[in-house]
């Protein structure tokens, strides 16, 4: 929201996503990620949990889907792929932000379709905040060091809500993880993705 005409800007506060991009030195950094992901992040056994701490120094992605989101649904392919093949550097997490979604109905939905990975309850939205996530499915890529690498989309399927190509013609996701892996800087750091708005669950 922009200011009122005539009206003084707000003093901007410090933001956890400045905080990662800038922080030094890396310990800063981990420390960071680790305090607010424990603000509200918890797994599917109602414990909190700390998807840096358990990734052990390898990339942290950050999957954010919902079980009644068409689009969320129609990734489960391709998102299962990329953790298979970036398994040995990169952690993936499917992070579930709606808090009415219970730890049995995310259990039903990752065995409907087929996953493998890890997943957590964002319900205070802690980790969205941190990733800057703003629909299903978006993604955020976090390097070893715990800075934020890459947030949004997964490719460029969707044109727009019920608007998709045959087929991705470019490959977001995998492409920032290729940078990350071997330190290079993701351009652009942003791009929005198509699907479910997160802001309706507030």
């Amino acid at each position: 929201m922009t200011p009122q005409q005539g009206a003084l800007p707000r003093r901007p506060r410090s933001s956890p996503s400045l905080t990662l991009r800038f922080c030094a030195p890396v310990l800063l950094c981990l420390l960071g990620v680790t305090g607010y992901a424990q603000q509200g992040a918890e797994d599917l056994e109602g414990r909190q949990a700390d998807p840096w701490t358990i990734a052990a120094g390898k990339i942290v992605v950050l999957v954010f889907v919902r079980t009644d989101c068409p689009i969320s649904n129609r990734y489960a392919p391709t998102i299962q792929r990329l953790s298979a093949q970036f398994a040995d550097k990169a952690q993936f997490w499917l992070v579930y932000p709606d808090k009415d979604e219970t730890p049995a109905s995310i259990t039903k939905y990752l065995h409907e379709y087929g996953y493998k990975l890890p997943a957590l309850r964002d319900p205070r939205h802690a980790l969205v905040k941190l990733s800057q996530a703003h629909v299903t499915p978006e993604v955020a890529v976090f390097s070893a060091g715990g800075q934020l690498a890459y947030h949004g989309r997964i490719d460029n399927w969707y044109e727009s809500f019920g608007h998709a190509r045959p087929a991705p013609t470019i490959h977001d996701l995998e492409d920032a993880l290729r940078a990350t892996l071997v330190g290079k800087p993701v351009a652009p750091i942003e791009i929005r993705g198509v699907g479910c708005y997160i802001s309706d669950l507030e």
